[in-house]
């Protein structure tokens, strides 16, 4: 449904979309590319867009740097395990994958349908409070 010209979206909407919509490109399809791509994005906007827009570009980008971090953490797991090629490779993967990628595909998700919606989204645990909203 088109927005009337009573019913404008918010400053910043396609802003935050395409924020988490790279978000989700990173986790899912693309993950290297996906996160150049949203800190590019982050880097030429950051400083002149709406609270929206920005909310969604510092979400996001803070949410990507966790689950980085988060998956280092379950190659160092693996490794003090016993390696790759120990038994305890699989549960790790599978714990990791099962709990946290999961969560952050979850999140990442409702981020995005609150952008479509044209409001904030602050990543549980992970992201910063969003300031001017």
């Amino acid at each position: 449904m088109q927005p009337t010209d009573n019913e404008q979206p918010p400053p910043g909407q396609s802003l935050a979309v395409v924020a988490e919509s790279l978000y989700l490109v990173n986790l899912l399809l693309l993950p290297g590319f996906a996160f150049i791509a949203l800190l590019l994005l982050y880097w030429r906007h950051i400083g002149q867009t709406s609270p929206l827009a920005r909310c969604h570009l510092e979400q996001t980008l803070f949410a990507s740097l966790w689950a980085g971090v988060l998956l280092i953490l379950a190659n160092i797991a693996i490794l003090l395990l016993g390696g790759y090629d120990a038994a305890y490779t699989w549960v790790v993967l599978v714990l990791y994958f099962t709990a946290v990628h999961t969560t952050l595909v979850i999140l990442g998700t409702i981020g995005l349908a609150k952008a479509m919606a044209g409001k904030p989204f602050e990543y549980p645990l992970l992201g910063k409070k969003c300031h001017g909203l």
